[in-house]
């Protein structure tokens, strides 16, 4: 799609998305809509992904048990509340790459951070430091920042931020393999997005974990942006723990229920330290209560939940989880590259120079995420595309984030996206 061939028409995007074998999938989802009923072009998913059509229904059916049971709707519902949770580990555990024990789907993607730095950050003299990426998602520093704090470590000393080479936005996954290899005895746990919220990078997670491994680190990932846009390995990978969201690309709805992997060379390990709760309990003995004094945790996952999850916050993301069923990630990483290539063409064509990109071009080094960092002028470009009909998001200092997302978005709401950069450049000259 790019050269110096590359066609701008409208009717080539729309050849594109009459080739495109996935188009029927956006139909599952709602678009949003302009005043005179225009589609707009929705580029935000990596921010919060569209509602699918189906969650209504999936609420509407446990609100409709809710009236029918009351209480007894834990066991005798159609899908039972008491194991509703159950229902996505499968699914989830396919999209990171797991065994469906070493996932659970619970919490909010920073309370979850929490409860796996208490297991899984167990500093020690001389080594108690923790690695992160620049421009790492603020939440997951101020929670890294708290936990040291906790153990009575200074925050600046025992932060380790690895920063991109002068001039560039990415890391190269050889420095950091070097930084580790170099202060790594120092280290005691990795934590990075893999795919950066901000440059949108995809980090080559199998090489940094295999030498963060081989220097006595922990490992941990936030996969707020990972999961549900590119293919992901954990357990194959030896990664110790991952948390996210489920409002991204997993088009959970606003606040959905995140989740948390766990390596399963740690489901029996009831010495580590953890926040236990009384869903974390062996479903056996759980409803003991009081009579049950002490606590024994699920061999799983599970071990680290505590407290029962909400069924009616459950239910969108169970409906959304479908839709990647029915796909498969590998065609929607497919379609994936496609738009992120047509995207990143139209601003190397249309913007004169104007618009770096500071995500990665390769393929392999990226989602389908762009950000994109205009010369003057982003807040201006940001308001030229949503009045264009184009919904982006804008971020300090002076970036726009454009997702393309596979399940919903088309190639011609990329050719929307473009034609509008075209026009900023041209009017902001």
């Amino acid at each position: 799609m790019s050269g110096a061939g590359f066609d701008r028409s409208e009717a080539r995007a729309q050849a594109l998305d009459v080739e495109d074998r996935l188009r029927e999938l956006r139909t599952r989802f709602h678009v949003p809509h302009a005043v005179d009923g225009t589609a707009r072009a929705y580029l935000c998913g990596n921010s919060l992904g569209l509602e699918p059509v189906a969650a209504a229904e999936g609420i509407q059916r446990e609100l409709d048990d809710w009236a029918r049971l009351g209480v007894e709707a834990h066991f005798d519902a159609a899908s039972p509340w008491y194991t509703y949770h159950e229902r996505l580990r499968e699914p989830l555990a396919r999209l990171v790459g797991a065994r469906p024990s070493e996932v659970v789907a619970m919490n909010s993607l920073t309370v979850n951070l929490h409860l796996m730095l208490v297991s899984f950050f167990r500093p020690e003299p001389g080594r108690h430091r923790v690695l992160i990426e620049e421009n790492a998602f603020p939440s997951d520093r101020y929670a890294v920042e708290s936990h040291l704090r906790l153990h009575g470590y200074d925050p600046a000393a025992g932060l380790i931020v690895a920063a991109a080479r002068p001039g560039s936005a990415a890391l190269r996954t050889v420095d950091l393999e070097e930084q580790l290899d170099r202060e790594g005895e120092r280290i005691a746990l990795v934590l990075l997005g893999a795919v950066n919220y901000f440059t949108g990078q995809w980090f080559d997670t199998t090489r940094i974990a295999a030498t963060a491994r081989r220097n006595g680190c922990v490992v941990g990932l936030d996969l707020a942006h990972a999961i549900g846009n590119v293919p992901l390995t954990l357990h194959d990978e030896g990664i110790d723990f991952a948390v996210w969201c489920s409002y991204k690309y997993l088009n959970g709805g606003p606040g959905a229920p995140g989740g948390c992997f766990i390596h399963e060379r740690y489901h029996d390990d009831t010495e580590r330290p953890r926040l236990a709760g009384w869903w974390g309990n062996d479903p056996s003995t759980r409803f003991r209560m009081h009579a049950e004094r002490s606590f024994v945790p699920v061999r799983s996952a599970d071990g680290w939940q505590v407290s029962n999850p909400s069924i009616l916050a459950l239910a969108p993301l169970a409906s959304s989880l479908g839709v990647f069923d029915d796909v498969g990630m590998p065609a929607l990483r497919a379609k994936s590259e496609r738009l992120t290539e047509y995207a990143a063409s139209w601003v190397e064509h249309a913007a004169n120079g104007r618009i770096e990109i500071l995500t990665p071009l390769v393929p392999c080094a990226r989602g389908c995420q762009l950000s994109l960092r205009p010369d003057e002028g982003a807040i201006e470009l940001a308001r030229s595309l949503r009045d264009a009909g184009v919904i982006g998001d804008y971020r300090e200092p002076g970036v726009i984030r454009v997702a393309p997302v596979p399940s919903y978005n088309t190639f011609h709401d990329v050719w929307r996206f473009g034609r509008a950069v075209e026009r900023w450049a041209a009017e902001s000259r």
